[in-house]
């Protein structure tokens, strides 16, 4: 049965991904470590417009799909994150797999799109390294 969660994640962070390698690489352990099987990608690209300097990253997994915008010229750096999918995921897996932008505030709010976007879940997040 399908299940249609979607969270979407707002991240100030101390170190942001600046590369197109790195988003490409984290995207593949988010998407395993979630459970999700990728059909195409990731692909990452970055962008050097003056204010909007950072990194776009996608992935469409079996079941939807994961993107990550990055803007690595401010301070603190910005992690924005959307993750869809029709299997039932782990919100916490997601919120802890940012631990290595190093997180100084995250706020999420996580959907139940089945259910007309009734909202599941929303709040300021301590990321941990927990599984």
């Amino acid at each position: 049965m399908l299940k249609h969660k979607h969270i979407i994640i707002r991240a100030d962070v101390n170190k942001p991904p600046r590369t197109t390698d790195e988003v490409t690489d984290w995207l593949k352990k988010l998407i395993k470590r979630i459970n999700m099987k990728v059909l195409i990608g990731p692909y990452a690209t970055r962008v050097d417009v003056k204010g909007n300097e950072g990194v776009t990253g996608v992935a469409i997994i079996e079941t939807s799909h994961v993107v990550i915008h990055t803007w690595d010229k401010i301070q603190p750096g910005l992690v924005q994150l959307d993750v869809y999918s029709c299997k039932n995921f782990k919100p916490t897996l997601v919120l802890n797999s940012l631990s290595e932008f190093e997180p100084l505030a995250v706020d999420y709010k996580y959907f139940d799109r089945e259910n007309n976007f009734k909202l599941l879940h929303e709040e300021k997040y301590k990321v941990t390294n927990e599984q």
